[in-house]
């Protein structure tokens, strides 16, 4: 997939904390799928990241958010919200890439994190992850949730992304799906290539 990935630069910096459990299927992860495709951004796999300098040196360094729904999260879907640049100290978005039950328990573990401002978006928008069943509607993976709050960003000029880069950032998700369901269909077809490489 990683042929379709076109990485776009921004001033926004975004960290991607990955669950263990996801990093085990980091061919076909979502959150990776995130990383490769935002020059800005920092990967990290765990559950605790309480001690963690490299993140605690981020989060001294920015005015940082963690992309968690809560009643008292900053909504970048607000028309009345404003963001202002800030260069001596730019903004940094934690995202959080796990199921939701370990994605709570990185949460509560995490130290930190806890002391971060909560941001979270509306949108209408539907999972287009055809392959994956997903807990609710309401529910994005990691690239979708990212892409919307990239718009978001964009819209209210704390980020300049052309619509081009926009609009392609979904690309390798979609090669990933596609590749998979063709796996799906053909099952015995790719098992017998598989065997003819080893």
């Amino acid at each position: 997939m990683c042929g379709y990935i076109k990485a776009v630069d921004t001033n926004t910096k975004f960290i991607i904390l990955m669950h263990p459990k996801e990093f085990k299927k980091v061919k076909n992860n979502t959150g990776f799928f995130t990383h490769l495709s935002l020059s800005n951004s920092e990967v990290f796999i765990g559950i605790d990241f309480s001690q963690h300098n490299r993140i605690n040196e981020i989060i001294s360094t920015h005015e940082s958010y963690i992309l968690f729904p809560s009643s008292n999260a900053v909504n970048l879907s607000d028309e009345t919200l404003n963001l202002h640049v800030n260069v001596e100290k730019p903004m940094a978005i934690f995202l959080i890439d796990s199921t939701w039950a370990c994605t709570k328990k990185m949460f509560t573990l995490s130290q930190n994190l806890n002391q971060l401002k909560h941001m979270s978006f509306t949108t209408e928008v539907t999972s287009q992850y055809q392959i994956k069943e997903q807990p609710e509607s309401n529910y994005l993976s990691t690239i979708e949730s990212t892409l919307v709050v990239l718009e978001l960003l964009n819209k209210r000029s704390v980020e300049n992304l052309k619509e081009s880069e926009l609009n392609n950032f979904l690309n390798p998700f979609f090669k990933m799906i596609e590749y998979q369901k063709k796996l799906i269909e053909n099952p015995l077809s790719n098992s017998v290539r598989y065997k003819n490489r080893k």
